[in-house]
Parts: structure tokens; C-alpha cells; sequence
């Protein structure tokens, strides 16, 4: 039957939903479409249910047909949680927005925070926790203690076990509660809370708790490319990081272009000579990069890039 997150609370409109999925996991999205339109006939102002005929027409190559039902989306829900605005940039009838919407990237980590660490780790061969906390002890040495590690989107707290050993104290901050809440069950944090590192520092959330210039390592494991084009965060950085105080990040590889990327996937890619930039408008000067596979995306390696700064003192 059809998930309770996803009903329209109609029930024939939710039976020609469960039909319509049944017919797409078959691989017959066009009929699925075709079924999804009888339900939204129903409900018609059922945004969930746009979105999901917005994927089967897409995905049985209607793509005007996906491109309406995403603008109705965008008109039943301004607050965009499904990300139908970054999905109409992709089909390429829009502008990529500099950043995704917050409500959407909220929803989505919620709704991912019980599996996450399973499907990541697992399946898709997640490495950047343990490879960006290699990237620091290599610059710093192994036995190198931090008095404060600031994670920032932290997630379930990979990073944070992965850098425990060398922090005399870690906090962790994410949007969602629903990642804060497994980070909280590794029990490797002295301090978590949530913070919107798309709002400017003051606003955010990083401050409500302790000074700025505070921290003497500040992470970003396998955040930036739900961020866009990075305009509040790496002022943030600086304003956390104590002078001399390291940043260690990861970004998915968007070339040799200037700007960020928006990808099919729905995240980001940051090209080289775009973070360069972004750091040093920000006073970090870069210490170190490493180019890794991060992780796996329908089979295929996803290329990414790990810095090390350092603010200037």
C-alpha cells in the first residue's frame, strides 16, 4: 500500500498511486504516468503525487509532461520540499538556483536518516570519512590532538568516529534532526545541534552555543554539495576556525569549469578553481588536495576532491 508520507488521503486516488508504482518498478513508466494522471484527477492539489508523475513521465522520455508537472509542484508547495525546482534545472527548462531549497534538503535527510549509514557505507562504497580523516593526520600526524573539532553537517557521525581519537572535544552540527538524533546514538559528540549552513553566520546556528574563532579543526565531510554555490558557508568557516586553525572538506569534482555543477542526482559538483576561490576571498590558504572516488551513483564511481586549508593567521 502507499506510504503513509506519500498519501493523497483519498483512498481510490492512493490504490491508482500503489497501481502507477507497481507498473514503474516493471519498468513501464508511460502506463504509470497514465495512472498517476487518473489518481491526480481525484486529488488534483496532491504535490507528492505531481512529483511522482513528474518522474514516470521523465522517465518514459515525456519530458514537457514531467516539466508541467514540476511547475505545479512548485505551485502547490512554494516551500519546494520535494525539490522540484532543482529537478526542472536538470530537465534544462530552468536555471540551476545557487543553492537548493532548505525545506527540500531538510526532508531529505530526514527521511534518509535510518538507512543512511547502511546504504551509504554499504552500498554505495562511501569512503570520504575515513579518507578526509587520513587527508588531516597526514598534515598533522597521527597522534595530532585538536582541542575542538567543529563537524559541520555532520550527519550520522561518520566523521566524528573517524576523528574522535584525535579531538580533546567534538561538536556536530546538521540541519536534520533526524541525523542528529543517529549521531547522537554513536555517542562520540560532546555537543550537537542543528544549524542551516545556508544562512548567513549569525543566523545559522553554529554560534548559539560558543564564540566564534572557536575551533581548531572544522569538517565538512560530504556536505558542500547539498549546498550550491557555497556563499554563506565559507564565511562561516572563517568565522569558527581560530586563526591557523585547519578546514577539511570534500566536494564531488565538477571539472575544469568556474561554477558549480547541477547534477542529475540532485547534489552539486564544485570544480577545482571554484573552491580555490572561495577560499582564499575567505582567508584560507590551501595546504593540500586529494582526488578519490567517494562514493558509487547507479554503479558508477563518483569522483571527488578532499581539501585541507588553513586560515591565515
Amino acid at each position: 500500500m502507499t506510504s503513509p508520507h506519500f498519501s493523497s488521503g483519498d483512498l481510490i486516488a492512493d490504490r491508482r498511486a500503489d497501481y502507477a508504482r507497481m507498473f514503474a518498478e516493471s519498468g513501464e513508466y508511460a502506463e504509470a504516468a497514465e495512472l498517476m494522471e487518473q489518481a491526480l484527477e481525484q486529488v488534483p492539489g496532491w504535490a507528492a503525487g505531481w512529483f511522482r508523475l513528474a518522474e514516470y513521465a521523465e522517465k518514459s522520455g515525456q519530458k514537457e509532461a514531467a516539466a508541467t508537472a514540476l511547475r505545479t509542484v512548485v505551485a502547490l508547495d512554494p516551500a519546494d520540499i520535494f525539490g522540484a525546482g532543482l529537478k526542472l534545472a536538470v530537465l534544462g527548462v530552468t536555471d540551476a538556483p545557487a543553492a537548493p531549497p532548505t525545506p527540500y534538503v531538510e526532508r531529505l535527510f530526514d527521511d534518509y536518516a535510518d538507512r543512511f549509514d547502511t546504504a551509504l557505507v554499504e552500498r554505495l562504497e562511501y569512503t570520504v570519512p575515513q579518507t578526509l580523516a587520513a587527508l588531516v593526520r597526514k598534515h598533522t600526524g597521527d597522534d595530532a590532538r585538536f582541542g575542538l573539532v567543529s563537524d559541520i553537517g555532520c550527519g550520522t557521525g561518520l566523521f566524528g568516529v573517524e576523528i574522535r581519537g584525535n579531538a580533546v572535544r567534538l561538536e556536530g552540527f546538521d540541519l536534520s534532526a533526524g541525523m542528529l538524533a543517529k549521531a547522537s546514538e554513536k555517542a562520540v559528540y560532546d555537543h550537537l545541534a542543528q544549524a542551516d549552513l545556508s544562512l548567513p553566520a549569525p543566523a545559522s546556528g553554529l554560534f548559539a552555543d560558543g564564540p566564534e574563532g572557536r575551533a581548531d579543526l572544522v569538517s565538512a565531510a560530504d556536505v558542500l554539495m547539498y549546498l550550491g554555490d557555497l556563499a554563506e558557508v565559507f564565511p562561516s568557516v572563517a568565522r569558527l576556525a581560530r586563526p591557523g586553525g585547519l578546514f577539511a572538506f570534500s566536494v564531488e569534482d565538477g571539472g575544469p569549469g568556474e561554477t558549480p555543477l547541477l547534477r542529475p542526482s540532485l547534489r552539486y559538483a564544485h570544480p577545482e578553481g571554484f573552491i580555490r576561490r572561495r577560499l582564499a576571498e575567505n582567508g584560507f590558504n590551501l595546504l593540500t588536495l586529494e582526488r578519490s572516488v567517494i562514493r558509487r551513483d547507479a554503479g558508477e564511481p563518483v569522483h571527488g576532491l578532499l581539501f585541507l586549508a588553513q586560515r591565515q593567521a
